[in-house]
């Protein structure tokens, strides 16, 4: 059983600043760093230091060269990871100083991928294996469905979440994860509860995981006849940097699933994860290996 990341590479700019920078405002930055990014990148991360066998497909632009690198440094085969003449995808992050985030993002090279780059990379998975998307990247509809008819267990995490996302067949996916903004933009509901019976109702055999910041996360697993509740406290931790919490939770959520883990075990790795990396800077930087989870 493998998982494939078929997502985006971004290099993160990232500005540490008192506050969010209002419309009309100059605001001096306390620091500037780069580093490798892209929700795709941090979930291959995240799956890979979980212990997953793990392979991601893309595209790298100019700029990017140094993100194949890293993903193979972290145990990702990167064979469908595909050079483009495109600028590589990136983000500009600003982090305040209670640790939370706020990011423009250019999607530049992660748009590039082709049909033919799809068929080639799917063509070497198949029934048991998993593909995980997020919304960073194009042909996502084409993917899904491909990847769908191959027998793949398909998780989307979609964000950001727009209007692309209209056209994917969520009645072809296994899990839907999302955080709190996404789950409301995609049924119209801040209660987690009705999320659930709105998406349930509309799709009777998608699991869901529902992520809610520090007031922890939830997840419902259905096979459409019977349906799984558990629910998860956050960790409580000092607070650094937020930008890859949700990226490290979905990896090392995922990676349990695939292990056979029991759902609660799954949720409660997962969240201890997710603490681990709020408490450090950067996204992929943030990611903790298992070793240190098993260690604790």
């Amino acid at each position: 059983m493998r998982a494939l990341v078929f997502g985006s590479m971004n290099l993160d700019y990232v500005y540490e600043v008192e506050h969010f920078v209002r419309p009309g405002e100059t605001l001096a930055a306390r620091s500037r760093s780069v580093k490798p990014g892209g929700k795709g990148l941090n979930q291959s991360v995240a799956l890979a230091r979980a212990g997953a066998e793990t392979s991601h497909a893309g595209c790298v632009g100019r700029g990017g060269e140094q993100l194949p690198a890293l993903l193979k440094e972290n145990g990702v085969d990167t064979s469908d990871v595909v050079p483009v003449p495109e600028i590589q995808g990136h983000t500009v992050i600003q982090v305040n100083r209670d640790g939370e985030n706020s990011i423009l993002l250019f999607s530049g090279s992660n748009t590039c991928v082709t049909e033919e780059q799809a068929d080639r990379t799917l063509s070497r998975f198949g029934r048991g294996d998993w593909l995980l998307l997020q919304n960073e990247i194009n042909l996502l509809p084409l993917i899904t469905e491909k990847a769908a008819a191959r027998g793949m267990t398909v998780a989307l995490n979609p964000s950001p979440y727009d209007s692309r996302l209209d056209q994917v067949d969520f009645g072809l996916l296994s899990w839907l994860l999302v955080n709190e903004i996404e789950a409301e933009q995609i049924t119209g509901s801040d209660d987690p509860d009705t999320v659930w019976e709105r998406l349930h109702a509309r799709h009777p055999r998608l699991s869901l995981l529902l992520t809610l910041g520090g007031r922890g996360s939830i997840v419902w697993r259905t096979d459409g006849a019977r349906t799984e509740k558990v629910t998860q406290a956050a960790f409580r931790v000092p607070v650094v940097d937020t930008t890859a919490a949700g990226d490290t939770f979905t990896g090392y959520f995922i990676a349990g699933l695939m292990e056979g883990l029991p759902l609660k075990d799954c949720m409660a790795r997962a969240s201890r994860a997710a603490a681990i990396s709020v408490s450090r800077p950067g996204a992929a930087d943030s990611i903790p290996w298992r070793a240190e989870l098993d260690g604790q």
